[in-house]
């Protein structure tokens, strides 16, 4: 008799542990549905590299991971995506440089004139203590930092004339980025700059509502800007990056693995866009030197950057000064 009590009572153990153990794996074999957001147009590195990050998570969890791409701002521009992700209603976004420099001003920093001679270099410098220091700071703010992907070396595209001396923007409207330091990099330059949402960018040049604007190669060729920007000036005045989030808040509702592997597949999708949007630069530069329907001129740089030199004063005299000469050394030690 004890000995079928002792069985019984061990049976209910079980039974009540497998009651117990039954929604653990229900919850362990739940799928995930996450969103990730961008402005960018099909074709762009950025489109390309985001699209593949979701293949790569669907493929590596076996179907569990499931990541929604809305591009071309379907989900509002990159203001309204960043202020989603704060609040919890955006999972993931692939955001822009100056949108995001309004959360943490610093980040802008990064996009001070000529401060890399190319990708490479900037890769270097934000893939270090700077990124982290960066990293840190935005999580903060409730975003947390999955990569800095690149948006290319800019140049300066208008429909009136050849840019080859900083006298050549004086009295033209350039349309920048909300971005503080493109936009004090071109009021030191004597444009007169307006801000407008790119997916706006195309029409206001066609309409004459603005003369001109900076892009890398990628983003003027994606949007299709060079049918109405004629004149092509490789100033390379400035890199910027897209900075790729994640919600804190949807963060937090992921699994310590699901964590993992988002890092992991965003790290390879970082190393990929990076690839894709050198070989995208290199090959539009040979299409446009190219083509006899534009006019493709190259810059001196050296009267621009003296032109432009103020900017770095007014930029270290910010609060977050210290971090702007700290990020200036790291670019001086990798060019």
């Amino acid at each position: 008799m004890p000995t079928n009590i002792g069985i019984g009572r061990r049976t209910a153990l079980l039974g009540a542990a497998g009651a117990l153990a039954a929604p653990a794996v229900l919850r362990a074999q739940a799928p995930v549905r996450l969103t990730l957001g961008h402005g960018a147009a099909p074709g762009n590195p950025r489109s390309v590299a985001a699209e593949r990050m979701a293949a790569q998570l669907r493929e590596r969890s076996n179907g569990r991971i499931e990541m929604r791409v809305a591009g071309s701002a379907q989900l509002g521009d990159d203001a309204a995506m960043l202020t989603a992700l704060r609040t919890g209603t955006l999972d993931m976004s692939v955001n822009s440089q100056g949108a995001s420099s309004a959360v943490l001003p610093e980040l802008a920093a990064l996009g001070l004139p000529f401060l890399f001679p190319g990708p490479a270099a900037a890769h270097k410098v934000v893939d270090g203590p700077t990124g982290a220091e960066l990293a840190q700071r935005f999580e903060k703010v409730g975003l947390i930092s999955l990569g800095w992907w690149d948006n290319g070396i800019r140049h300066i595209t208008n429909s009136k004339r050849p840019i080859a001396r900083p006298e050549d923007l004086r009295g033209l409207k350039i349309r920048t980025p909300p971005d503080p330091t493109t936009i004090d990099i071109f009021q030191a330059l004597g444009a007169a700059t307006q801000q407008l949402n790119f997916n706006e960018l195309y029409v206001a040049l066609q309409q004459g509502v603005v003369d001109g604007q900076e892009n890398p190669l990628a983003n003027i060729h994606s949007a299709k800007l060079y049918e109405v920007n004629k004149f092509v000036s490789l100033s390379s005045h400035q890199w910027q990056c897209n900075p790729v989030f994640a919600s804190r808040i949807a963060w937090g509702r992921l699994r310590p693995e699901d964590k993992r592997l988002v890092q992991e597949v965003a790290k390879e999708a970082e190393a990929h866009q990076r690839t894709i949007s050198q070989e995208t630069d290199t090959r539009l530069l040979g299409e446009y030197r190219a083509n006899q329907a534009l006019a493709v001129n190259e810059v001196d740089q050296a009267p621009f950057r003296a032109a432009t030199a103020s900017v770095y004063d007014k930029w270290e005299a910010r609060p977050f000064g210290d971090f702007v000469k700290k990020l200036r050394a790291a670019a001086t030690a990798e060019a």
